[in-house]
């Protein structure tokens, strides 16, 4: 429960406003001098300051001072009198979340705490994100994420690791298939040996035998020294085989022979050299389905199937983003020893809200140009979203694309923002949406006017 403070010498507007919330079902305290309010709110946890602007002793304005300084993401609201408006605006740019004008409507008053109370909310979990990414360890430190998806894949991991056993990857590009390749690894009782990692989609038909079997000096034109391939330089260790299905199939026979067999012949030489590689590969499609079309070899399938593994979509796991941003955030901010960017809670919503084609290695681009772009100047994640410029920022020589840094104009973009994404979600259904964001039908045609939204382009969704 949403627990607010409301901060008023006006003992009638102080209890009006009092019943009405309680009603709306918060939990309220009052505070009749504001010099008594920030104790208050370090005693009771508040997560909305609802306070008037002038007050004898400590005024609207010093109180949002002390509140800045105690906790600078506690949302304050401000309630004004018809002549405190330049006042108000004033106090907004100092860090005020919003203010009212007197006499207000109580729905007004609600939706508004309601907003504030989500911002606080989103606020606190940011911070609980940043605690646990601090204190994370073993495999959750490398495969990181809350979710219930990714809690099962490190349990499947740990219980594969133990087991001398071929396993095969499935996940669309960016799901972090080299990675779970590698805690395998890690947490094997081959942990001690060598990791060996090769993308067969990335190398050349005509070198990829001498790269997986390595060859002796002068086996053809170029080999000036002996080299070991990379099934030897597993051996005892992991060998991971990415993008499997783009073996050649002439080349997928030598491979299962030298799996059976555990020898091989380097390119340019007749003796065998027994190895011992645990192999892991990884598909981004259905091999079975490539293998019953002839395009795959059935025997290397089976050969490598032994286990298996699925990894989830990042749609699939859409708790996970924010913590997976902060991660790669504070990687990017140590790779590049740059200060920390620290994102808006508007950033934090889009994040949330949005579609990751990519996977994680899309989100990871995406943090890494976050933490660029604002080592030099103040960037948003809409600027690095937007098309046609420089980490994605807008033109910042034509001035109507340049978003203004007030808190009006962030929460009016998070306002809209949130609006699409329900519009979006219930395919154009006003009365979904009006239960979804909790306003009433004026408000809410209100503001799709304001912000151009038309329910019609997203009926057809």
């Amino acid at each position: 429960m949403t627990h607010i403070i409301i901060v008023e010498d006006d003992s009638t507007v102080m209890k009006s406003t009092e019943r009405w919330l309680t009603m709306e079902g918060f939990e309220v305290t009052t505070c009749a001098h504001s010099r008594d309010a920030l104790s208050l709110i370090r005693e009771k946890g508040i997560d909305v300051v609802l306070s008037d602007v002038r007050m004898p002793q400590v005024s609207g304005l010093e109180l949002l001072e002390q509140i800045t300084e105690y906790d600078p993401e506690l949302p304050m609201i401000l309630m004004t009198g018809h002549g405190d408006i330049a006042m108000a605006v004033s106090a907004m740019e100092q860090g005020a979340y919003y203010f009212i004008e007197k006499p207000f409507e109580p729905d007004h008053l609600t939706q508004i705490i309601k907003r504030a109370s989500s911002k606080r909310e989103m606020a606190l979990e940011n911070n609980r994100l940043h605690n646990q990414l601090a204190h994370v360890s073993g495999i959750a430190a490398r495969i990181i994420g809350r979710s219930a998806v990714v809690e099962n894949l490190r349990r499947q991991v740990l219980s594969l690791a133990g087991f001398d056993a071929s396993v095969m990857i499935h996940g669309d590009t960016g799901t972090g298939k080299e990675l779970v390749a590698a805690c395998l690894h890690e947490y094997s009782p081959r942990c001690e040996g060598n990791f060996v990692a090769i993308n067969c989609g990335a190398v050349p038909d005509n070198l990829l035998e001498s790269e997986l079997f390595g060859h002796e000096k002068g086996a053809f034109t170029g080999a000036s020294t002996t080299r070991i391939g990379k099934l030897e330089y597993a051996s005892k260790g992991t060998l991971f085989l990415d993008e499997i299905e783009s073996m050649p199939m002439n080349f997928q026979v030598k491979l299962l022979r030298a799996l059976q067999e555990n020898t091989i012949e380097r390119v340019g030489s007749n003796k065998s050299i027994a190895i011992n590689p645990r192999v892991i590969c990884a598909t981004k499609v259905d091999l079975k389905k490539l293998a019953d079309a002839g395009k795959f070899r059935l025997d290397l399938y089976y050969r490598l199937k032994v286990a298996e593994l699925y990894l989830p979509k990042l749609s699939a796991r859409a708790d996970d983003v924010i913590l997976l941003f902060q991660h790669f955030l504070a990687q990017a901010t140590e790779q590049y020893q740059i200060e920390p960017a620290r994102p808006t809670m508007e950033d934090l919503a889009i994040l949330s809200t949005r579609d990751w084609p990519g996977n994680i290695r899309e989100i990871k681009n995406l943090a890494q140009q976050f933490a660029i772009a604002n080592a030099a100047t103040v960037t948003s994640i809409t600027d690095l979203l937007a098309s046609g410029a420089p980490f994605g920022q807008p033109d910042r020589n034509d001035s109507s694309k340049e978003p203004s840094d007030s808190l009006l104009d962030q929460v009016g973009r998070f306002e809209e923002h949130l609006i699409r994404a329900a519009m979006a979600e219930h395919c154009g259904s006003i009365k979904d949406v009006m239960t979804g964001l909790q306003v009433n039908r004026r408000t809410l045609n209100l503001k799709m006017q304001r912000y151009g939204i038309s329910r019609g382009d997203y009926r057809d969704r």
